[in-house]
C-alpha cells in the first residue's frame, strides 16, 4: 500500500498558544518603561487605544495612564492571562482584554479608536493579512486616528544584525561562517516545516508604504531606538 507523508501545517497561533512572556531585548522594568515611552511619543495621546497583539501586557500597562479607555487584544490565551494579572495588580479599571486574532477581532469590537497600535506583530502576518488588517482597522478609527505598526523587521538591517555587524566585537572574517550557518538553519527549517527564525517575517519600509497607500494611508517612517534592525510605520489617512 502506498502511503503519502504529509507535514503538519505550522501556525503562529500554535507556536504562541502556551507562551507566557513577551519577547523584548531587555525585560527589566526600567527598560520596558523606556521602550513604552518611545512608543507613547509616536502615539501622541488622545482618548482611546486599541493595542492589537498586546501579549503579556508588558507595554500595555505603561499606556493605560495616558488613555481614558484601552482594549488589549491577543490570540494567545496564556499571554492574555499574564496581561490580566498585570492589569489587576495595577488596579486599572479602564482596560478590556479580548482573545482574538487579526481575522476575528473586528467582530468583537463595538467602538472606534483614536489610536490602533500593533507592536512586534507584523512579522507574523503575510502581506495579504497586513493589507486586510489596515482595511479593517480603518473602519474602526475615529477622525484623524492613526495606526502605528511598531518594531517591523527591516530585512536588510536584520541580515546585518544577524551576522553581528552592529556588535562592537564584529570580526569581518566571521561573515562567511555566519552566512553558512544561517543557510544551514534555513535548509533545516524548510525540511522540518518550521520557520527559519522564530522572530518571523521581515518587510522593507517600501512594502508597508505601498500597502498603506493602497488603503488610503500615508506612512511616516521612524527607526526604532532600541532595536537596530527594526522600524516604526505610523499610518494616517490621506486627506
Amino acid at each position: 500500500m502506498e502511503t503519502v507523508f504529509k507535514k503538519s501545517k505550522f501556525s503562529w497561533e500554535d507556536y504562541f498558544s502556551d507562551k507566557m512572556k513577551d519577547e523584548h531585548r531587555f525585560s527589566t522594568e526600567e527598560s520596558l518603561a523606556k521602550e513604552a515611552k518611545e512608543k507613547l511619543f509616536h502615539l501622541n495621546g488622545r482618548k482611546t487605544l486599541l493595542d492589537f497583539g498586546c501579549g503579556a501586557g508588558d507595554l500595555l500597562i505603561y499606556y493605560v495612564p495616558h488613555y481614558e479607555k484601552i482594549v488589549g487584544v491577543d490570540f494567545s490565551s496564556s499571554m492574555l492571562f499574564e496581561a490580566e494579572k498585570k492589569v489587576r495588580h495595577h488596579k486599572y479599571k479602564n482596560v478590556d482584554l479580548i482573545l482574538a486574532d487579526n481575522r476575528t477581532v473586528w467582530e468583537k469590537l463595538d467602538t472606534k479608536f483614536d489610536q490602533i497600535t500593533v507592536a512586534g506583530v507584523v512579522q507574523y502576518l503575510t502581506p495579504e493579512q497586513v493589507d486586510d488588517f489596515i482595511l479593517n482597522a480603518s473602519a474602526y478609527l475615529n477622525e484623524d486616528g492613526k495606526i502605528s505598526f511598531f518594531d517591523i523587521i527591516d530585512p536588510k538591517l536584520y541580515s546585518l544584525w544577524k551576522i553581528g555587524w552592529f556588535s562592537q566585537n564584529f570580526i569581518h572574517r566571521d561573515i562567511f561562517l555566519r552566512a553558512c550557518t544561517s543557510c544551514l538553519k534555513k535548509i533545516s527549517a524548510f525540511l522540518e516545516n518550521r520557520p527559519a527564525d522564530t522572530i518571523g517575517n521581515s518587510y522593507s519600509p517600501q512594502i508597508i508604504e505601498k500597502i498603506a497607500r493602497k488603503n488610503g494611508f500615508q506612512m511616516e517612517y521612524a527607526k526604532s531606538m532600541y532595536y537596530e534592525y527594526r522600524y516604526h510605520a505610523i499610518l494616517s489617512k490621506i486627506s
